[in-house]
């Protein structure tokens, strides 16, 4: 018979503003306080706010301008490496009461863990181990925490996302058995995972406003509507959830591209954009080199200030199967120039690389300068070293120097915001 497991999901409550909280002596749920940056004008996203802006009504991701007038509160600039060294020491925690295999961070703010074995190890109750956890983190940091509990990991997380938020001690339990006498009727279906509005709507043009409905609904009539992925909706519906930790840990991504994109921090003229879509494949192209893969396929896309014109862009496919930059920026720039339009404010770019392989599958054409490309592979393998070893802005291009690049600045970010302190 197989053992029943019991996961856990638990989540640090608005993270970046309680590590903002924490930094400065305060409470998260008596202090006013939204992480953005100011220099980014009013328009600018708040990457986070604490509970009390939250019990006020505050959104995060909201745009400042859209915070009451009426409430006053700090700004604090996001600082990507302070949060990243939190996170870091609560896996520590962690490690401290469990093994790494039973860990699974799902994001720099939540992990999913494999509580089965430890609780008979430290004699408690699931309830009592994810206390003693969410305690341990709190005395540690100072970083408040939420847990859901769960017979499966789908269960644990809806027990963090709706269940908890009811649970005076923020911990929230479901089996089956509780999720459908609990949650079978809950509404809207966007607050369960894995249902987005897309989805929702969907489901509503028949008649379905909620779990429940979803299993009594004919499957056929699902399976039409959404195709393989009904299962797993009609599996959710029931509180079902046949992946496991292990599979998790096991999971090999099939991915095979390497993509990058950034909104400028104003308009830019269409030279102006050339220039860091220029720095943007260069980066893609050191990227794919970290990584030992190539590509024989570009694209690109960009889009405008104020929806003033629909985005363009495209993709090229290459003679060579190449990951160096000599050889990658011009077929871009050609891209760039023919789909580009040019008397138009600029605000998002994008880049990527389709079909990446191995770098053993490199190929060229018959015209190939071999000796230039072993001098190009040599020179970017050496570039290359040089930035792990002291940081990407240890060699930059004449070019990374004109006004309007980007690069100089977006080494110095994480995740697109601030890193330092």
């Amino acid at each position: 018979m197989t053992k029943q497991r019991t996961y856990m999901c638990i989540d640090m409550k608005s993270f970046f503003a309680s590590v903002e909280c924490a930094e400065r002596g305060l409470n998260p749920f008596e202090t006013n306080l939204i992480v953005a940056d100011e220099t980014r004008g009013d328009g600018t996203i708040c990457l986070a706010v604490t509970p009390k802006m939250k019990s006020l009504g505050v959104k995060n991701r909201c745009r400042r301008y859209e915070i009451p007038k009426n409430i006053r509160y700090l700004v604090a600039k996001p600082r990507m490496q302070k949060y990243i060294d939190y996170a870091a020491e609560i896996y520590g925690i962690y490690l401290d009461y469990m093994d790494k295999q039973d860990i699974y961070v799902y994001s720099i703010d939540e992990s999913f863990i494999d509580a089965t074995d430890y609780l008979q190890i430290y004699g408690k109750t699931p309830k009592e181990y994810a206390k003693m956890l969410i305690e341990e983190i709190a005395r540690r940091t100072h970083i408040p925490a939420t847990a859901g509990i769960g017979t499966n990991l789908y269960l644990a997380k809806i027990a963090l996302d709706i269940t908890a938020k009811k649970c005076p001690d923020r911990i929230g339990y479901l089996d089956e058995r509780t999720f459908r006498e609990t949650l079978w009727t809950h509404r809207p279906l966007t607050d369960f995972w894995g249902i987005a509005k897309g989805i929702s709507n969907r489901l509503a043009k028949k008649g379905i406003y909620d779990m429940q409905g979803i299993t009594r609904c004919p499957e056929e009539i699902l399976y039409r509507e959404f195709g393989v992925n009904a299962e797993l909706i009609i599996d959710h519906a029931w509180g079902r959830e046949s992946c496991t930790m292990e599979d998790i840990k096991n999971y090999k991504s099939k991915s095979r591209s390497v993509s990058n994109s950034q909104i400028l921090f104003k308009d830019y003229s269409y030279d102006q954009a050339r220039i860091v879509i220029e720095e943007m494949i260069r980066s893609g192209c050191f990227e794919m080199m970290r990584r030992k893969v190539i590509t024989n396929k570009v694209s690109i896309t960009v889009g405008y200030s104020k929806e003033v014109h629909s985005p363009t862009g495209g993709r090229m496919k290459m003679r060579e199967t190449t990951n160096l930059p000599k050889i990658i920026v011009p077929y871009a720039l050609q891209l760039y120039e023919k789909t580009t339009a040019r008397n138009m404010p600029i605000r998002r770019l994008g880049i990527g690389f389709e079909d990446v392989c191995d770098e053993g599958c490199e190929g060229y054409d018959l015209f190939t300068n071999w000796e230039e490309v072993r001098r190009e592979k040599k020179l970017a393998r050496a570039t290359l070293e040089l930035q792990t070893k002291f940081g990407k802005n240890a060699i930059i291009m004449a070019s990374d120097l004109q006004e309007g690049a980007t690069l100089i600045e977006r080494n110095k970010l994480i995740g697109g915001h601030n890193a330092d302190d």
